[in-house]
């Protein structure tokens, strides 16, 4: 998230692009000729109803005083969606389906202990690692009883464990979070670096419902800030490896700060886990550093995570000074040590996995569990706990051409387990030890999960050499490149519906899914069966070539367990705008009710089974901003094959979910200028949903900072939140006006 869009206009944070593996890929190509704005064609929704000068957010279709929707008896999954569509938006504020109401709960700067003063929100404000942090994502409700001990049950007071993925940056800068807009060359100040350092990471904060009011608790015993300073234990088959040995952890069995945070989890036992996305852009590996590492493995390695030689930092941290907490950004070997004990070059290793975390003991060390592999991880799902049986976590790997993993646990789920008194040994239990696989799919609509361990390396494979397992946890991506995973077009956030236990994954866009890739090119590739599109340009640009739309995935595993080994999929939803042709890109025959790009974040309520759609999208936003929508989907099976026919001797099979209605598909909620909507949670009576919305305004110039009235977003403060002009991430709170459950 924050995509760092693979089609954005922001190309300072494009996408790590790595993997130059020969995979076999379908040989099918698609030959559809859509221009730039043919690539979505349809036209801007009505604009919504008038933001007014309170707290409170733009209902499309009316106010308070709108006759609510109807709602059925608040128990029970829905067969229908009980809301009017949102139509799209480019207004500079949230709109939201008629008869609910959204309010600002936690925004960026805000402080979360007594001592810290209110958030002036004009770049002089310090202190962050006592306020909310910068880019709220993904996100998780932990019910608090009237005692404050935990509770799977409470509605009207909670903690809501939340990742602060990023900064909006211009070159360097963060340039918001700074009084000018920071510096935008080398050496950068450390006063800055400092503050940005500390913006990243988690917050952990107390909510609670007074009345028919929301608001966070300041100065609550729970709320915490977790940085990318903090210090973090290593756990699982990596513990102790060579590859996590630094200066700063000799023995290789800790590291500081978790970063680029992004997707969540929750456990069935009640913990908070959280992914680390696009960490590589954060370190930088100077010229000459193949030499000093004798070309060994490693380099390899590194290439393969996004660190080539020479390549730059994105904020210039490590230029702040030569103190150890700068000189860490360094990923090279600079001292003579053999086990690289005397410096930084293994440090890299220590980013891009899994997290756990109690969020109820605010004192508790955050558990880096390497079991679950290492590459840029979005959210983790776990299969339906079914006593007696192994536990599956799945999980996706933001960037193009990357994989779906799935960890299966050693240890059988035990009920007993769901409340224990110690959740981070109950973590170890069934997170450390456990299998690792990758996913392989077939073009008749079954696939195989794959076991990543020395056995299934192939001997033909010579590109990297694993030493033991562990290597192959922390470099799973060369290993999952060994076993001939299936690419796919950038895999996000993924979810398990309620019911069917059944896993949807959201695969956002891929812009080197090409018609014609380019001779010799490494990384572009043409369209398969579970990766069926990719549009050419007529007006002969490269920049809206690939799948600019994205797809919703999803996988059922044979006989239901996820210990299973082969599974069927299908295509549960083609994002496309609703116009375009029906035959080779809105597949889904969406209308204008429920046309979408970039699918991104991905919740299931547990109270209604309402799939929660939201988006992070850069080829749709000349007609609207971002947004989400709600779905009733079906299962896997429920609809047809289709053949995508795109010349008369070049044809591609998918696999298509039954075509959505008008009453279990449709937009609920449209956010502000050139914010991406991401993060869901919800109490446990779904009456009450929290989101985030993230970077509003992030088309800023960093030259304009100094004149609001250039900003392209204002919000929060235009909705009436908070001090000054600058746009902020913040979360919202959703109810219905008449107390029934979200959706209904």
């Amino acid at each position: 998230m924050n995509k760092p869009l693979d089609l954005s206009h922001l190309a300072a944070r494009a996408e790590e692009d790595s993997n130059t593996s020969d995979n076999a890929h379908f040989a099918a190509v698609l030959d559809a000729r859509l221009s730039r704005r043919g690539l979505l064609r349809g036209s801007v929704g009505t604009a919504a109803s008038a933001l007014f000068g309170s707290v409170a957010l733009a209902a499309c279709g009316g106010g308070d005083d709108t006759p609510a929707t109807p709602t059925t008896p608040d128990t029970g999954a829905l067969s229908k969606l009980g809301f009017t569509a949102v139509p799209k938006s480019m207004a500079d504020q949230v709109t939201l389906a008629a008869g609910y109401t959204a309010t600002v709960v936690y925004a960026l700067g805000d402080p979360l202990t007594a001592s810290t003063p209110a958030y002036k929100n004009d770049g002089t404000d310090t202190d962050f690692g006592n306020r909310a942090g910068d880019h709220h994502d993904g996100m998780e409700w932990f019910g608090l009883g009237s005692d404050g001990s935990a509770s799977t049950a409470a509605n009207d007071r909670g903690l809501l464990a939340m990742n602060h993925e990023a900064t909006t940056d211009e070159t360097l800068s963060s340039f918001f979070l700074h009084a000018n807009g920071g510096t935008k060359t080398l050496p950068r100040p450390t006063t800055e670096v400092d503050k940005e350092t500390a913006i990243h990471g988690v917050s952990v904060v107390e909510v609670k419902k007074t009345g028919n009011t929301w608001a966070y608790v300041q100065n609550s015993a729970f709320n915490r800030r977790v940085t990318a300073l903090t210090e973090v234990d290593i756990s699982g088959p990596a513990k102790g490896h060579a590859l996590l040995k630094t200066k700063y952890s000799i023995d290789g069995t800790r590291t500081r700060g978790t970063l680029n945070n992004c997707g969540t989890g929750k456990t069935p036992w009640g913990s908070f886990l959280t992914g680390e996305e696009n960490w590589f852009g954060y370190f930088t590996r100077p010229l000459g550093d193949n030499l000093a590492r004798a070309n060994d493995k490693s380099v390899t390695a590194l290439n393969r995570y996004g660190r080539a030689e020479g390549a730059a930092s994105r904020h210039g941290w490590e230029s702040a000074g030569t103190a150890d907490l700068y000189a860490r950004w360094i990923n090279a070997r600079t001292g003579t040590s053999t086990d690289g004990t005397d410096d930084y070059r293994n440090e890299m290793n220590g980013m891009g996995y899994i997290v756990e975390m109690d969020p109820y003991k605010a004192t508790s060390r955050l558990v880096k569990r390497t079991g679950l592999g290492r590459f840029a991880h979005e959210s983790a799902a776990f299969s339906l706990p079914k006593a007696g049986e192994k536990l599956a976590v799945y999980m996706g790997d933001d960037a193009r051409n990357e994989y779906i993993y799935k960890f299966v646990s050693d240890t059988a789920w035990s009920a007993a387990d769901a409340n224990p008194s110690d959740r981070l040994a109950t973590g170890a239990k069934y997170l450390d030890n456990g299998k690792l696989h990758v996913a392989k799919f077939a073009a008749d609509g079954t696939g195989q999960w794959i076991e990543l361990n020395k056995a299934a390396i192939p001997a033909t494979y010579t590109a990297y050499a694993f030493a033991d397992e562990a290597d192959i946890r922390v470099n799973c991506r060369l290993a999952a490149d060994a076993v001939g995973a299936t690419k796919m077009d950038r895999p996000e956030w993924c979810a398990t519906h309620p019911t069917t236990g059944e896993v949807y994954f959201t695969l956002t866009n891929n812009s080197n899914r090409r018609v014609a890739p380019t001779a010799g090119s490494a990384t572009q590739l043409a369209p398969d069966s579970a990766n069926p599109r990719a549009y050419s340009d007529l007006k002969g640009t490269t920049a809206q070539q690939g799948n600019p739309n994205g797809h919703i995935l999803r996988v059922k595993e044979t006989a239901g367990s996820g210990a299973a080994l082969t599974f069927t999929w299908d295509v549960y939803l083609f994002g496309a705008q609703s116009d375009a042709d029906t035959g080779l890109v809105n597949l889904s025959s969406l209308t204008a009710d429920q046309d979408f790009s970039s699918p991104d974040g991905l919740v299931f309520s547990q109270s209604t089974g309402i799939c929660w759609i939201q988006t992070d999208d850069g080829a749709y936003t000349d007609v609207t901003n971002c947004m989400m929508l709600a779905g009733l989907p079906g299962q896997v099976g429920d609809g047809a094959k289709k053949t995508l026919a795109h010349s008369a001797t070049l044809s591609v099979d998918t696999f298509l979910g039954k075509a959505p209605t008008a009453d279990t598909l449709k937009r609920f909620l449209v956010g502000p200028k050139d914010c991406e909507i991401t993060g869901l949670t919800e109490t446990p009576d779904g009456k009450t949903l929290f989101i985030n919305i993230q970077h509003p305004g992030e088309g800023t110039k960093m030259a304009d900072i100094a004149d609001p009235t250039k900003y392209t977003s204002q919000w929060p403060s235009s909705a009436g939140y908070g001090a000054g002009k600058r746009p902020r991430s913040a979360t919202l709170v959703i109810t219905q006006n008449d107390g029934g459950r979200i959706g209904t």
